[in-house]
Formats: C-alpha cells, structure tokens, sequence
C-alpha cells in the first residue's frame, strides 16, 4: 500500500472515502421505483419491442390465441456519467483528508438520488418528447386500436398553461418509466505517485460512475397536466384514466395511485387529497356563495412531492 510522507495510508483513505460514499447511498431515499420500473441491462443499449401491450386473459375456446409482442420498437441507450473531486496532496500529507469525508458523503447521496433526476426531468418533458408510438408521452391521440380496422386517439394528458403535474398508477409491475441500469455507481480512485495528477500538480482524485439511463414507458399509466391543480381537475384527470382500454377496446382497470408534483405544488396536493373538506361555489337564488362540503377525493391517491420535477 502507498503511504503518503505524512505517515497516512493512502489504502486506509481510500476505504475511509469509500466507506463515507456508501454511507451517503444509504442517506438518500429516491422514489424512481414508484414512477419506473426497473431493467438490468446488459448490453449498450436494449430493445423493448413488447412496450404498449396489454396482455389479458380470454375464454379459450378452440386454439390458443399468440397476442404478438412486437407491434412497436423503442430502444434506450444506456449513457456514462460521473463525479470527480480533488484532494489537494498537502491535505492528505497533513493527515486532514477527513475535512472531506463529508464531500465523500454528499458524493454518495447524489449517486443514489441521480436516478430520481433523471426520470423526473423525463417525465416534465414528456409533453414534447416522443414515446414508442411516435407521440408525445403525454398526448391527446394516442392510437389504439378498438377493432382490427378502427384506430381511435386517446388522450392522456390535460391541456393548460400551468406549472405540470401528474398521476400514475403504480400498483402494477409495469410503469410509466423505465429506468436502465447496466452498471451500479461505483467509487474510484487516482492516487498513485506517477498518477498524472499526483505528479504534476499533488493533487489526489476521487470520484464514482456509472452506465444507466430512463425512458418512457406506458403511457397509458401515466397523465400528465399543465391545468391548475385543484379538486375538479383532479376528478377529470381521474376519470380519464380510469376510462383507459387497450387494443380491442377492453378495459385496462388503471386506477390512479399517486398524485406526482414538484415541490410548488405540494400545498395544492394536500389541498385535494387531504382536507377534509373543501370549499364549493353554489348559486342560491342569483347569488353565488361559497359553501363547505365533505371533501369526496380525500386520500385517493399519495402524494409524491419532488424537488426534482
């Protein structure tokens, strides 16, 4: 092992650094799971030819019936990224690398929470980017086919001028999103004497990388709206999805589980899904007053608030 000429073990740092790195992945606690669907990867980049199919059970009367798996093609490339620091060499000389264990740490964090950046900055532009069937994520015309010759548009999304929020239904193994991982974070070092760095400017790096990426998955389980969030939107944004088929026209049973927002939005959410009672505009004779009733959407959906979105 290398030592440096303050006496420390450049061994014994590294698994210091190492060890504050995991630390800051056991301190993040990311919510991609609810919105994506995890898929180990294992090459540079994988095919999911079967996205848009919904395959369900018929009365099997005669031959079996093969539903094909193969109708779309949409592919997600798996990409780089990393974080790199530096420790000047005088700090690791005077035995105080440990004013950096904390960067160690927060380096950690950030690894852990990086899918939630990646899927929610997807999920926020899915009003222009395209998924499997060449539309919109989020779109009004959406094709699905009722019959083998009628292809009707279907709408997943809720037109406004507003700052964008969104349900999904997360109760199936399926997801809206797919989040790709081919390698998990890992922590690396440069610190050998003739490491360029080292030698010509004293300074030791340490940093982590991994290979992932996200992607759109089922539209259809997912809404997405940029109109004012309050209790009457909600219940339209609601009820479309829960009107949702699949080819054939056979009821897909999507029920909305969480109501996904960014950080702004959170008092609005808890608004909606968690007063007990809300507040609603009558007409009494000509005159307009407002009146208090029992709030009907109360805990029909969680709430995930993101800073990320």
């Amino acid at each position: 092992m290398l030592a440096t000429r303050g006496g420390a073990n450049l061994g014994d740092i590294f698994t210091g650094f190492n060890t504050a790195f995991n630390k800051g992945l056991g301190l993040a606690k990311p919510t991609i799971s609810t919105v994506a669907m995890e898929v180990p990867s294992t090459t540079g980049e994988e095919n999911y030819n079967w996205l848009g199919s919904f395959p369900m059970l018929r009365e099997w009367v005669g031959d079996r019936v093969i539903q094909s798996l193969s109708r779309w093609s949409f592919t997600i490339k798996n990409k780089n990224f990393e974080m790199t620091v530096k420790v000047p060499g005088n700090a690791i000389e005077d035995d105080q690398y440990g004013l950096f264990s904390p960067l160690m740490t927060e380096m950690g964090r950030e690894a852990a929470i990086h899918p939630d950046r990646l899927g929610y900055d997807l999920m926020k532009k899915g009003f222009s980017a395209t998924c499997y069937d060449e539309k919109p994520f989020f779109s009004e015309e959406h094709p699905i086919d009722l019959t083998p010759n009628t292809v009707e548009p279907f709408s997943n999304m809720q037109a406004g001028n507003g700052t964008p929020w969104f349900l999904i239904d997360a109760s199936r193994a399926l997801r809206p999103l797919v989040y790709q991982k081919r390698r998990a974070y890992r922590f690396v070092s440069l610190t050998a004497p003739n490491d360029h760095n080292v030698f010509w400017q004293n300074e030791y790096v340490y940093g982590c990388d991994g290979r992932s990426n996200v992607g759109f998955g089922l539209w259809q389980l997912a809404f997405g709206s940029k109109a004012e969030l309050n209790h009457d939107n909600f219940e339209a944004a609601r009820a479309a999805m829960t009107k949702m088929v699949g080819d054939g026209g056979r009821k897909l049973g999507i029920t909305p589980t969480h109501l996904i927002c960014p950080s702004e939005l959170e008092g609005a959410a808890r608004r909606v899904l968690k007063n007990e009672n809300r507040i609603v505009i009558i007409d009494n004779n000509g005159v307009s007053a407002p009146v208090q009733v029992a709030n009907e959407w109360k805990d029909a959906a969680e709430i995930l608030s993101t800073p990320y979105l």
